[in-house]
């Protein structure tokens, strides 16, 4: 039950729940492991120049978005395009992402920005997200 348009490259492994956009008109690489919880938007283009110039700037936007290996997006957040996110990174639910997430960072709200970092255990491999 996600809508998807375009070619999106998508890792092995990776969970997408419902109600996803995934609009990988100006391309889309979701990396291996991921889950990207119900109601993700995922944007590659965009038409906001089109239409406030009346269509005088004739182009439609696009940049590919990259998201790495073992990323966490959470429901009904929305991703811009010309985003990457690294690997091992956690997008809170409903967050807007405008700009790119470093590894291993966990980032909320509207703009996204960032509130914690996302630690494995080196023994058990089990993450903790300090703040700070």
């Amino acid at each position: 039950h996600a809508w998807i348009v375009g070619d999106p490259v998508i890792g092995e492994g990776t969970w997408i729940g419902a109600f996803t956009v995934i609009d990988a008109s100006g391309g889309v690489t979701i990396g291996v492991g991921c889950d990207i919880s119900s109601g993700v938007h995922i944007y590659s283009h965009s038409t906001a120049r089109r239409c406030v110039s009346g269509r005088r700037y004739p182009d439609i936007d696009k940049a590919p978005v990259v998201i790495g290996d073992r990323v966490y997006v959470g429901a009904g957040a929305i991703i811009q395009m010309g985003v990457t996110i690294g690997d091992e990174a956690i997008v809170a639910a409903g967050a807007v992402v405008t700009a790119d997430v470093a590894a291993r960072t966990m980032v909320a709200g509207i703009p996204a920005r960032v509130v914690a970092r996302v630690e494995l255990d080196p023994g058990t491999g089990h993450p903790s997200f300090p703040r700070g």
